[in-house]
């Protein structure tokens, strides 16, 4: 692999897992012991979340794709 391809996964897997922790620390709030919530609370995190991910996996087509560029 070439350096930027080996940038690429290193930065990648350290990114990757910190988001995956970040997502499971979430499960901590569902103990019911310490916190209340509603179905449109946990509906709107979630909502966020994957309007996120969406976003963030469309910019990887798009550079695939490449940029379309205006042109008379």
């Amino acid at each position: 692999m070439n350096g930027k391809q080996e940038n690429f996964k290193r930065i990648a897997e350290s990114r990757v897992n910190k988001i995956i922790a970040m997502v499971t620390s979430l499960e901590n709030l569902t103990n019911t012991s310490y916190y209340e919530y509603s179905d449109d609370q946990v509906e709107a995190i979630f909502t966020a979340i994957q309007e996120q991910l969406d976003k963030t996996k469309s910019k990887f087509s798009q550079k695939k794709k490449g940029q379309k560029r205006f042109r008379l």
